[in-house]
């Protein structure tokens, strides 16, 4: 008898969670500071929300679709205003896409953008650790403009 620890309900709603203080961590940018500024050897958290918009939806599509395609993270969003409309028109599409995988599907093996292979649970949870790490770099950043960053529990 398996044990289930957590549902697939729960771990989209844990996903959308996590989406939301991401979206909240985008809002206490300064709009410049967002596409400008940035450590030595980092990217701007522009360029790194830019990554995440780049893979969650297509990463989803590929898998609903069954068929891999190529990782693309390059967008022209100049302003704050796109990058959250971008966003938040991701975050119903992940919902949406996310309810087409069976559970029986998440031990799969699937070839994510071609380049990742590995059980399809794999690839939702590094959707999902990706944005936690690069929401860390991004508190580090606020930090370091002297902004105080959402309360890291607060995800609702």
């Amino acid at each position: 008898m398996k044990t289930e620890i957590i549902s697939k309900n729960e771990l989209l709603a844990h996903w959308l969670g996590h989406r939301n203080l991401t979206r909240q961590t985008i809002e206490k940018f300064p709009e410049e500071a967002l596409f400008t500024y940035k450590v030595e050897g980092m990217r701007t958290f522009a360029e790194m929300i830019q990554e995440l918009l780049g893979i969650a939806v297509p990463g989803l599509q590929e898998i609903v679709a069954n068929e891999s395609g190529e990782l693309n993270e390059k967008f022209n969003y100049t302003t704050k205003a796109q990058l959250l409309q971008a966003w938040d028109e991701a975050t119903p599409q992940i919902s949406a896409l996310f309810d087409k995988i069976s559970e029986e599907r998440f031990s799969e093996e699937f070839n994510l953008f071609g380049q990742y292979k590995s059980p399809i649970i794999h690839s939702i949870l590094y959707f999902i650790d990706n944005e936690i790490h690069h929401r860390g770099q991004g508190f580090v950043y606020l930090r370091l403009l002297g902004v105080q960053p959402p309360f890291f529990w607060e995800r609702d």
